[in-house]
């Protein structure tokens, strides 16, 4: 078996044999997709390659580099480990006809990746991905594979992204106190940066997690959404009286806000600030805007669209999607903390941008005397209480992950927390959503149930919308929380 593409491109274990991350793994994937480019009549058109930190990537950004270069096109390699946002920025910056980034993003320490943009900016989607992928499978040898030797270039790309970066703060307050960690990733410096670039000094890092490190030693798994990874970044926060805290994940594409609260800091859930961003970018959009989310996320998002003359649009899991929402784009979020603030500048999540416009955010409402939470609460009187929530069961053998979707498409739930749910099985739907995942429905509740396309997971997306009060709607997800987390001990 062999590695295949993914909701974000390739990832697997680093380690030997074509099911893994290795140089000739990437030779070969490298070659396929200069075949794919060349027969499409981009041949000798330019490509960017760029890299994060982990084990492995110097000789995978090198490899990938390398190969297209010896196929004819004109390679910009990045000139040191960066984020991820500065490749899709510097691909649509360019005009590249491609761009190529190895990063395993927020997996476990010992996995790597390989992640494809395309002309534009957005990353590779289907049918693209099934092609190339047959161009890889007729690939030789990766040893007779030819590789050219590539100067790294490109430091002006970063500073023109920092430049863009800066422009996006729509308020003149810059009076806020920011504790942020890049979680042992490549994005400090480059965040650091970009938040003095639009004019916040007062930033706090966690000095054990700034330095990259692909061993990730302070944190289980290197995800700001793993309980106990953002620890570290809330005792800053509340040590230094941050108003914001901020937490990048390794390869700096999706950003975690946390914020204070009478009971001490907590961080926010990706549909939280999701809707919050929402809010303020449709604030001052251009007309007939457009903003998007994707099947697994809160139901808020498109309500506050309707109720602010807003287009909306969802789409499957993923940002290869959410890039192609459609014309007009000017927002798009997913529930794992990814959000794209900035899609004429980079088509893709950018936890970077998104740092600086919630910076922005937090200090234009400090200048008022109000908090992100002040606004949510404002949201959810508006539109109800929406509560969410994620249970992912993590599996060693994933056809365990085949066992649990085939139980409850032959046996579904007719019951979730005490609510009749009818079931949509999506695999079974024509169109753009068509897709491996399960949404079951009540009054009250909505549960999407899908294997992860990234890790070893089925994942459940849990949500209640209620107008009635929050502790009732807690008890409800709770009652959520339980049937997800038995159901991969139950079925047998």
């Amino acid at each position: 078996m062999t590695l295949r593409f993914g909701t974000a491109g390739l990832r697997g274990p680093v380690g030997d044999g074509p099911d893994r991350m290795n140089v000739p793994v990437v030779v070969r994937a490298t070659a396929g997709l200069a075949r794919w480019l060349t027969d499409r009549g981009h041949g000798g058109g330019t490509v960017v390659v760029g890299r994060d930190a982990r084990t492995g990537s110097a000789d995978f950004f090198a490899a990938a580099a390398e190969v297209l270069a010896a196929a004819g096109f004109d390679v910009v390699a990045l000139p040191r480990p960066l984020p991820t946002p500065v490749t899709a920025f510097a691909v649509r910056d360019l005009g590249a006809v491609a761009g190529v980034q190895i990063t395993a993003s927020h997996n476990p320490a010992g996995d790597n990746g390989y992640k494809v943009y395309l002309s534009g900016g957005a990353q590779l989607a289907a049918p693209a991905d099934r092609e190339i992928e047959a161009a890889i499978d007729a690939a030789p040898d990766a040893a007779q594979i030819p590789r050219t030797t590539v100067v790294t270039s490109g430091e002006e790309l970063l500073e023109r992204y920092l430049a863009r970066v800066a422009t996006l703060p729509r308020s003149s307050r810059r009076d806020v106190r920011i504790a942020l960690t890049p979680l042992h990733g490549v994005g400090g410096e480059t965040a650091v940066a970009a938040l003095r670039a639009a004019g916040f000094d007062d930033v706090h890092v966690v000095a054990s997690q700034f330095t990259p490190d692909p061993a990730f030693p302070t944190v289980a798994f290197p995800n700001p959404e793993e309980p106990g990874a953002s620890d570290a970044l809330l005792a800053l926060a509340s040590a230094v009286g941050a108003d914001v805290a901020l937490a990048l994940d390794p390869d700096a594409d999706r950003c975690a806000v946390g914020v204070p609260t009478a009971d001490g800091w907590r961080m926010l859930r990706g549909d939280e600030t999701g809707v919050l961003l929402g809010e303020r970018i449709l604030e001052s959009a251009p007309p007939d805007p457009l903003v998007a989310t994707t099947i697994v996320s809160s139901t808020l998002l498109g309500k506050l669209a309707a109720a602010r003359g807003a287009r909306f649009a969802q789409t499957l899991t993923g940002f290869k999607w959410l890039a192609r929402a459609g014309d007009g784009l000017v927002y798009a979020y997913e529930e794992a903390i990814g959000h794209c603030v900035d899609p004429d500048a980079v088509r893709d999540k950018d936890g970077i941008g998104t740092a600086v416009v919630v910076a922005d955010y937090v200090a234009a409402l400090k200048a008022s005397g109000r908090t992100l939470l002040d606004t949510l609460d404002d949201l959810y009187r508006e539109f109800g209480i929406h509560m969410g929530d994620q249970v992912s069961l993590r599996v060693d053998d994933l056809g365990r992950i085949d066992e649990i979707m085939a139980h409850l498409r032959s046996s579904p739930p007719r019951t979730l927390a005490g609510e009749a749910v009818t079931a949509t099985d999506l695999a079974a739907a024509g169109g753009p959503l068509n897709t491996d995942a399960l949404v079951f429905e009540g009054p009250t509740v909505r549960v999407v149930v899908r294997p992860s396309g990234t890790e070893p997971k089925l994942k459940f997306y849990l949500e209640v919308v209620t107008d009635g009060d929050r502790s009732t709607a807690e008890t409800t997800l709770e009652a959520l929380r339980e049937w997800a987390s038995a159901l991969g001990d139950s079925v047998l």
